[in-house]
This record gives C-alpha cells, sequence and structure tokens, in this order.
C-alpha cells in the first residue's frame, strides 16, 4: 500500500456574449529566459542545457471537434457563486458563448435538461491516477520514488498510464480535469501534472495546455517513517524540517549562479554556464514562483512551520492537501493565502489524522479560504460531488449558513485555482473552456448521476449512449467486445 494514502483498494442572470478573447490560448508559462538588456547577444547554450528552456514535454492536447450544443431548461450553479434557476448554456468551438436565458444559435443542438442540474467539470486537485493505476499492483506502483527523501527531478507525468481504466470511471463521475501528483513518501516528491481527463494513447496528448507545474512536499509521518525505519535521515519531524531547509538553501545557490550567469551573458563574457541539477532546476522553480508548492501535511502545527520555512526561503504555499486540522489554524491559512484540498469524513486512520472533523470545509470556508474537496482514491474520484455534499452538511449542521452556490466550488472552481488553471476553467463563465456536466438531480444529492459530460465542448461521457461508456485499451484487451 502507497505511503500517499492510507487506503488503496436563483436568480435569472441576462445573457453574456462571448468577448473578444473567445479564441485567446491558454495562459503558458514562460518558456525562455529573460531577453538581455545589452547589445551583445546572450549565447545560445545546447539543447538540454539551459534550466529556462522550451518545456521538454510539451502538451500535444488537442480538442476534438463538435457541433455547437444550447443546454435548456436547467438549473446552473455557476461556480462563480451564483445559481440561475431554469436558464440555459450555450457552448461553441470549445468555449461556454453564453450562460443565462439563451437563445439557440442557428444548427446548434439543444438538449432539453428538464430540470436537471449543470455546474462546471469537476476538477481533482489531488489524484494518484494514472501512477498507481488500477489494478492496483506491484507492477503498477509508479507514483512514490522512494528511494531518497529528496526526488524533486521525477515528474508524474513519466509514470502516467494513459490506459488507466480508473480515468473512465471519473470522467463518468463528472471529472474533466486533474492534477495528478507524485505520492507523499518523501520531503520533496516530484513535479505534478495537470491533465485533461479525455481517452489517450499518450500523456502528452492529455496534458492540460499551459498548466503550471507544482512541486510535491510532504511533512509528517510518511517521510521521517519511510526513512526512520531504515536508520536514515529524516527519521522525526524535526529531521523532516532540517533536510527541507538545506535543500532550499541549495536551490538559492543554485539559483544565484544562474544568475550570475545569466547577468555575464549579457555582457556577452558569459563563459560556461553552470551544470544543471534536476533537482535543483525543480526548487528553484517553486522559489522563483514559476512552480506551485503543494505540501502534504495533517497536523496544524506542522502547516505553521511550513509557512514559516516558506517565509523564511521566499516561496509561497500553494495548498495544504489533506490537512485534517487545518480548521484549527483556518486565519493563518487566509492570511497567507494558502488554499486546502481535503476530504470531508476521512480522517482518524493513523496518528497525524486523528483529529479531524466533517465540519472542515464549511469552517475554512467561511474564514475566507479557498476549500477544495479532493480525492487521493480512485474509488472517491467518482463521487466527489456527493464528499462534498458531506462536508455541506455537516457545515450547516454546524450553523455555518453555506449555499449550494457556494458548495459547488469546493469541486469546481477552487481546484482550478489550486491547479492554476482558473482563468481557463472551472467555472460556467463566456470565454472558458467548456467543461460542463450536465446532472440528473441536485449534483448535492447522492441520488446524482453526471447524465452528459462535456469537455471542451465535446460530449466525452453520455449515459443515454447505448454503446456504453468508454473503456480503455486495457479493458478491452482484458475483456475482449463490448
Amino acid at each position: 500500500m502507497p505511503l500517499h494514502s492510507a487506503r488503496r483498494a436563483w436568480p435569472t442572470v441576462a445573457v453574456l456574449a462571448l468577448s473578444a478573447a473567445l479564441a485567446g490560448c491558454a495562459t503558458t508559462r514562460p518558456t525562455q529566459p529573460p531577453a538581455a538588456t545589452s547589445a551583445a547577444p546572450a549565447p545560445k547554450l545546447r539543447a538540454g542545457l539551459d534550466p529556462r528552456g522550451v518545456d521538454p514535454f510539451p502538451s500535444t492536447y488537442r480538442r476534438r471537434s463538435a457541433p455547437a450544443v444550447a443546454i435548456l431548461n436547467a438549473n446552473i450553479l455557476t461556480g462563480t457563486g451564483a445559481e440561475i434557476r431554469g436558464g440555459g448554456l450555450v457552448m461553441a468551438e470549445g468555449r461556454i458563448v453564453a450562460v443565462g436565458q439563451v437563445t439557440p444559435p442557428p444548427g446548434a443542438t439543444v438538449i432539453d435538461a428538464k430540470g436537471g442540474w449543470l455546474t462546471p467539470g469537476v476538477i481533482d486537485a489531488h489524484s494518484h491516477l494514472g501512477v498507481f493505476p488500477s489494478p492496483g499492483v506491484s507492477g503498477h506502483a509508479d507514483g512514490n520514488e522512494n528511494i531518497d527523501p529528496v526526488t524533486a527531478q521525477v515528474w508524474a507525468e513519466h509514470s502516467v498510464w494513459p490506459q488507466d481504466p480508473a480515468f473512465d470511471r471519473a470522467r463518468a463521475g463528472g471529472v474533466t480535469s486533474l492534477m495528478v501528483l507524485p505520492g507523499s513518501a518523501n520531503l520533496f516528491g516530484g513535479r505534478s501534472v495537470a491533465l485533461k481527463n479525455v481517452p489517450a494513447a499518450t500523456v502528452q496528448a492529455m496534458k492540460f495546455p499551459g498548466a503550471p507545474y507544482s512541486l510535491k512536499m510532504a511533512c509528517g509521518e510518511n517521510p521521517k517513517g519511510r526513512y526512520g525505519s531504515r536508520g536514515r535521515a529524516p527519521a522525526t519531524r524535526m529531521g523532516n524540517v532540517a533536510g527541507m531547509r538545506r535543500m532550499w538553501i541549495d536551490a538559492a545557490d543554485y539559483g544565484r549562479r544562474w544568475d550570475a550567469y545569466a547577468r555575464k551573458s549579457a555582457k556577452g563574457d558569459a563563459g560556461d554556464p553552470p551544470k544543471r541539477d534536476l533537482n535543483l532546476d525543480t526548487l528553484r522553480g517553486a522559489l522563483d514562483g514559476e512552480i506551485a508548492a503543494q505540501i502534504h501535511c495533517y497536523r496544524a502545527d506542522e502547516m505553521a512551520v511550513m509557512v514559516d520555512v516558506a517565509r523564511e526561503f521566499g516561496f509561497h504555499v500553494k495548498a495544504f492537501h489533506h490537512a485534517v486540522e487545518a480548521y484549527k489554524i483556518r486565519e493563518l491559512l487566509a492570511a497567507n493565502d494558502i488554499c486546502v484540498a481535503t476530504w470531508a469524513g476521512r480522517w482518524g486512520f493513523k496518528m497525524e489524522a486523528n483529529d479531524g472533523i466533517d465540519a472542515t470545509a464549511g469552517l475554512l470556508t467561511r474564514a475566507g479560504v479557498c476549500v477544495a474537496i479532493h480525492s487521493d482514491d480512485a474509488s472517491l474520484i467518482q463521487r466527489l460531488n456527493v464528499e462534498s455534499a458531506v462536508a455541506l452538511s455537516a457545515a450547516r449542521q454546524a450553523g455555518l449558513e453555506i449555499s449550494d452556490a457556494e458548495a459547488v466550488k469546493w469541486f469546481t472552481a477552487n481546484p482550478a485555482r489550486i491547479m492554476g488553471v482558473l482563468d481557463q476553467t472551472g467555472t460556467l463563465e463566456p470565454g472558458k473552456m467548456a467543461d460542463v456536466v450536465l446532472w440528473s438531480d441536485n449534483p448535492f444529492s447522492i441520488y446524482a448521476v453526471a447524465r452528459k459530460v462535456f469537455i471542451d465542448g465535446a460530449l466525452s461521457h453520455d449515459e443515454d449512449d447505448p454503446a456504453g461508456p468508454h473503456r480503455s485499451d486495457f479493458e478491452l484487451g482484458q475483456g475482449g467486445d463490448r
């Protein structure tokens, strides 16, 4: 069993017109070093020597061609805090065109929701699909490079198996995008990858175009238990923190050497560049704000220590993951603009997870913290809406007034924010990717089924399709014909 988890197993809104930015590309990471400020040209490095060079593993994702679609007579939770009763949505060319009281454009496919519910596509900000794929056998366990407490050099995308049948199951649960992270055996586990949940033969064809990378870190029991049991450091929580600080010092020094080289190259006298270090490339990216820090951490006291470490070295914690005690430090998290990706009822399965409560998401939301309900699990990813309903019910029982329109952000807008793609998806707004779910019922109902799932406007899962859902090549190979 991998260490990343203890389990394996509504007023009317006027029509919003499509903006001129509709055809704009996804926001992208900087792919080139800053231009030289001197007239002397900077030396061109040979391929593979420049840590700020072109992304070596670019996305090849292409949206499927699809006709314009108008969905009418729906109740809509937009992910922006608005609820629209009896409204509609129009999508075309992969983007949302209008939301509210809409008129189908000529030639559009018209779907009568018959009072069903529309939400943005479900997004999971903490998944291990593809790196711990199904079936869960040792030959598939590729999520933890647990040979050293520092493995920031590994990239999750190099382990993702696109044939994992769990991608299809997740799509049937409404999941349109997800962030796949390395496991939590190590202090620095490596880079994440953001995916569009589409069938593909390669991981590059699933990569969310322009999504930033994240760095997976872990504090607490996992790293100290993994290495302490081998008679190696870290063996304690203070050893965890010391190991992290040592690496941040190395990363800062590495960055200074590359910055010095860049200054000299601008003057035409740079000489040979520093030798690249894949570990430090990633850590330097986090220090420079290009790579987001995502930290597996359960206890409130340890999260507070991580906030101090981030302040010491000048990086920002994008989100604490699992974080069952986050409710104890919600003001600290809000003050530092740190999100939380958590569950509702999953706590108590080990000592550091012992003090969780079901109302955590509600308490954090009321304190102004960005909260996402995540899975960390190939089964739970299929029903993140129901896990969110559990959290919502607990919050209301605790006397917290949280609307459905606000709570839907827990599995749509907020995980998109954690992944760094909120400008592209996560809400139903004109110009955004047409990642949309039509539910049979209110998505916070245990009876709700994702009837139709659209990814970039293309119908990607349809409960009414007599041919049944997509099956991965692995399942077709094992099971023969449909």
